[in-house]
């Protein structure tokens, strides 16, 4: 009982379930239950003296009765699946050259990722097949129009690759860029050009002259020509320049080149029978063989778009190999991507007047890439 006091000392506060009376037994053996035989002393009573000391060996551990079942422990509840990968990157069973591909593939996938665009089911080649050069076929695309009108949108769509920047601000391309497109025996090249817009006098305005220089001096070096404008503006807010850089482009038939007129941004406009208003006010422009009614970014009436410049391609060497994505390009990507976000996050005249470099394009021996690039600005540029 000595022990028994000890133990309700120690534990004062009330339990929500009593302890079991095995737990007592086994742990504090003063002395046996009176109604269990088996637990006897081995010395009466009589001999030990109420002032001896006591001694516990005298009694035998009481062990557990047949009828209670012990519980039994739960099992790991992780996913050995898991748990196998851990132990398979702890163990290092798998080959530093393994590792090495494996980052090296990561890298390019998370950059693939970055600049690529979803791409319709049907529209992916299941195999790379292998065209012949006397096979092949080529086609030039030139995209002009006015300063966001959608040129870069619809070029990364029909390309299914960010190769162009893309910003709510106009003037966002400051060069000519190139897009590739290959499809079975045709390869299509588009190239997007700066926004270009017109003076009442018909001229291009002086200080967009060195920007849009290249896109004037090309025109005529396609074999299709592309004059897209924002749909949606031209019914709330038509402009006149606009409309005489349409005019001008679809004023007389190119004897060689074939031009198209494309309203592009028709998933703003909510009523759809005002796009055959403005179908019908450029109908009388001998200059245009056809008119789409696209959607740049949604993709809508790309596909027609697409399928026209498919049947216009002629028989020609490719100029670009389909399968390869060189290094110039992926670096020429980055500074498109770095320069979107740039004009996305820094306002008014201060992304135009910011000088973009790539410093340092390195591989590392883990397979990623380290890409270093420089933002010049002269404040003194400004203003």
């Amino acid at each position: 009982m000595k022990a028994l006091r000890a133990l309700r000392t120690l534990s004062s506060k009330p339990r929500k379930t009593p302890l079991n009376p095995t737990f007592f037994h086994r742990f504090y053996a003063a002395q046996p239950q009176e109604d269990d035989s088996s637990h006897t002393p081995s010395l009466s009573d009589s001999e030990n003296g109420s002032d001896s000391v006591f001694n516990s060996t005298h009694y035998d551990i009481p062990t557990i009765s047949s009828d209670s079942k012990p519980k039994i422990p739960q099992k790991p509840t992780w996913n050995t699946k898991y748990r196998s990968k851990a132990d398979e990157l702890i163990d290092q069973k798998k080959k530093p050259d393994d590792l090495i591909f494996k980052n090296s593939s990561l890298a390019k996938k998370l950059l693939e990722a970055a600049v690529c665009l979803p791409s319709d089911d049907e529209d992916e080649e299941d195999e790379e097949e292998v065209v012949k050069e006397e096979d092949q076929k080529a086609l030039s695309v030139g995209i002009i129009g006015a300063p966001n009108a959608g040129k870069s949108a619809l070029t990364n769509y029909m390309v299914g690759t960010k190769v162009a920047a893309v910003s709510r601000k106009t003037n966002t391309t400051t060069h000519e860029v190139l897009g590739v497109m290959t499809k079975g025996d045709t390869q299509i090249c588009f190239f997007d050009t700066p926004g270009i817009t017109l003076s009442n006098r018909g001229c291009p305005y002086k200080d967009f002259k060195v920007r849009v220089e290249s896109a004037w001096s090309s025109v005529n070096l396609y074999d299709v020509l592309i004059v897209i404008f924002d749909v949606h503006r031209h019914l709330t807010r038509p402009d006149a320049r606009v409309i005489g850089l349409i005019k001008r482009m679809g004023a007389e038939s190119h004897p060689i080149q074939k031009r198209v007129l494309c309203m592009n941004k028709i998933d703003l406009v909510e009523k759809k029978k005002d796009l055959l208003t403005v179908a019908e006010q450029f109908k009388d422009h001998p200059g245009y063989e056809r008119h789409f009614m696209i959607s740049g970014l949604m993709g809508s009436g790309v596909k027609d778009l697409t399928q026209y410049l498919m049947d216009q391609a002629v028989k020609g060497s490719w100029e670009e190999d389909p399968f390869i994505m060189t290094e110039e390009v992926m670096k020429n990507i980055s500074l498109e991507v770095v320069r979107e976000r740039l004009l996305d996050h820094v306002h008014q005249e201060i992304p135009y007047g910011i000088e973009h470099r790539l410093m340092d394009w390195k591989e590392l021996r883990d397979g990623s890439l380290r890409i270093e690039q420089h933002l010049c600005w002269n404040p003194t540029s400004v203003g």
